[in-house]
């Protein structure tokens, strides 16, 4: 782990302030009794074997589009007014300043409810009310696992194949001054997209 440096203050307001600084705990504290709510409430609907794993597998895929898709073309928008670019700065730009900061890593509660009761109701226009409750339990599964890889890159050695693999691969985003590499639990979008690599970013 990266010696930790004073976190770069966002908000004059101290209960502002206080609710940017999230320990990794808290998503798994929120979200693991939920997912487990959603599955059960699945189960008691009568789903079958198959039909769970049908969900499980939609639900993984969907989550790393989403992933992609909110990282790329969200965290990374090219804001042109000072309000966007606020906005965006809140939202990812800090990390990019300061990618070792444990206390910003993973989501904070706020923001984190707003976008998952969205989701939500984008994916009930979509999918079957049957299948709803365990689709959505295993795409927050995959968010799960989307922010405990992207603290592990940041803060552990992850010294198995895939690990190194992954830690490497993040960290590239990070450092290579590429428009690129917007996986984080994994890279395949950018393989299907074609951002593995990419023009290099504008200086600043």
């Amino acid at each position: 782990m990266s010696k930790q440096t004073q976190s770069i203050r966002l908000f004059e307001n101290s209960l502002l302030e206080s609710m940017t600084h999230v320990h990794p705990i808290i998503p798994l504290v929120m979200w693991g009794p939920f997912t487990i709510w959603l599955l059960g409430k699945a189960y008691n609907k009568g789903l079958s074997f198959s039909e769970f794993l049908m969900t499980a597998v939609a639900g993984l895929i969907i989550w790393t589009i989403t992933e992609y898709a909110v990282h790329r073309y969200l965290f990374h928008f090219p804001g042109k007014s000072d309000f966007s670019k606020r906005m965006v700065y809140l939202f990812h730009g800090i990390h990019h300043d300061q990618p070792d900061d444990a206390t910003r890593l993973v989501m904070p509660p706020v923001p984190a409810v707003v976008l998952m009761a969205l989701f939500y109701g984008l994916f009930s226009l979509f999918v079957p009310a049957l299948y709803l409750e365990s689709f959505m339990g295993f795409f927050i599964v995959g968010y799960l696992c989307y922010d405990y890889i992207h603290y592990a890159t940041h803060h552990f050695p992850m010294t198995s194949t895939v690990g190194r693999y992954l830690r490497k691969y993040h960290l590239r985003h990070h450092h290579a001054k590429e428009e690129s590499k917007y996986g984080v639990s994994n890279p395949l979008w950018d393989y299907v997209l074609g951002t593995v690599t990419g023009p290099k970013k504008e200086q600043k």
